[in-house]
């Protein structure tokens, strides 16, 4: 009966392709939401690990989260580097890094930091960040460490020199020209937001804004002359903190956020992540049933093809009792039918799967998304089973229609 129903299916390629090519996009968009979900939960939560505290000046917790870890934004204002100082020699912080935000450098955001970023900053499964090309020199205040992604897309090496931009967009004509910063390693992909990162010095940070103290550029200053001066900063975007003592974290969080000096906001990465996925939740449930929706309208066109070739197949069903086939031998037809239909287009769909996230590469990429070679998870078996399902229980329907027809009934011409 199972080749009969494929020889019957063959028979009516054309609308069965139709119905197959229906099914399977259904299938892949709910997958695909499925997945999308789970890399951007993965992504965002393997971006920074083993720092216990972030502080910013005084915004939403979202906020801070987004522009100092993610790079997304802005900050509002930034803190004054004496309160980084003092947060730093604080009895209960292991190491401070700071973190200076707001030029770009071809639509790449540049992170102004210290050497410690390097070596404190941790990211996934508490893992260290590791130079891919180059040595690790973050010692002159015109070195330069870049990430994986800014290496891969503009085709720097160690040696390059990169001219910063005023500001953060990707086209603008405020150039730090006159004081490039020369490239000395690139990072290993992580696949988080540090692979489009341009790290330099604070020092740096501060020397190219020399002459630059109205917002634009009043006056040319050398490098040479640069160096003369006190490059150190009056401000920073933000801290991450490593604590001696992990469960002292609510505590210093408390004491920073209630201190009476200058407005200050410390997070905790773990819980602002957490609130992250409460807003996102939504969201997600949204695209999830606009998804569930959509298989849901492949299986009734699945179960609609069926049913509206039905009364042109009477003749066909009654000469199949004619020959000695059982109602019971029918309702096999038709069930196999609705089975090996539904079964293609959910295993296209898997494929389909995968060949989008290989398109889609790049994209995760660029946007510093993880997005490993993975099988199907559990949620993703558990939708194909729910497919599956669906698709056998809506066979039933022409199955039975077919199972209570007579061989009179086929036989019969009527007016």
């Amino acid at each position: 009966m199972f080749k009969l129903a494929l020889k019957s299916l063959f028979s009516r390629k054309k609308i069965v392709l139709l119905v197959f090519i229906s099914l399977s996009l259904s299938v892949l968009l709910f997958l695909a939401v499925q997945r999308s979900s789970q890399i951007s939960r993965d992504s965002f939560s393997r971006t920074i690990s083993g720092t216990d505290l972030i502080v910013g000046s005084r915004t939403g917790s979202l906020n801070l989260l987004l522009y100092s870890v993610f790079h997304m934004g802005n900050a509002v204002n930034n803190i004054g580097y004496e309160e980084y100082l003092a947060l730093a020699e604080d009895e209960q912080v292991e190491w401070a890094v700071p973190i200076s935000l707001g030029d770009s450098h071809r639509g790449y955001r540049v992170v102004g930091t210290n050497r410690l970023y390097f070596d404190a900053f941790q990211y996934g499964a508490h893992q260290n960040l590791e130079v891919g090309s180059g040595e690790l020199n973050f010692e002159s205040p015109f070195d330069a460490v870049i990430g994986a992604n800014v290496a891969k897309d503009l085709g720097y090496k160690p040696g390059d020199s990169v001219i910063l931009s005023h500001g953060v967009g990707k086209f603008t004509l405020q150039q730090h020209d006159n004081m490039p910063f020369e490239i000395q390693s690139v990072l290993k992909p992580t696949g988080t937001a540090v692979d489009n990162g341009v790290y330099v010095p604070l020092e740096g940070i501060t020397a190219i804004h020399i002459g630059w103290e109205t917002g634009m550029q009043t006056r040319t200053v050398t490098v040479e002359h640069a160096l003369t001066r006190n490059l150190e900063p009056d401000s920073i975007t933000a801290v991450y903190l490593g604590l001696k003592q992990r469960t002292a974290a609510i505590r210093m969080q408390r004491d920073i956020n209630n201190s009476e000096g200058e407005p200050l906001t410390a997070i905790m990465p773990g819980a602002a992540l957490y609130d992250l996925w409460r807003i996102m939740g939504s969201a997600e449930t949204i695209m999830s049933g606009l998804a569930a929706f959509v298989v849901l309208i492949g299986l009734v066109s699945l179960l609609t093809s069926q049913l509206a070739v039905l009364e042109q197949r009477r003749r066909e069903m009654a000469l199949f009792r004619s020959i000695g086939a059982t109602p019971g031998d029918l309702f096999k037809i038709l069930f196999y039918e609705s089975l090996i239909v539904t079964a293609a287009g959910c295993i296209s769909g898997v494929i389909l799967l995968y060949g989008l996230q290989a398109a889609a590469q790049p994209l995760f990429r660029a946007n510093g998304l993880y997005a490993p070679w993975t099988l199907l998870s559990l949620m993703e078996w558990a939708l194909l089973a729910v497919t599956m399902i669906a698709g056998v229980l809506g066979g039933l329907v022409p199955a039975f229609a077919a199972y209570r027809r007579s061989l009179s009934d086929g036989m019969t011409i009527r007016s």
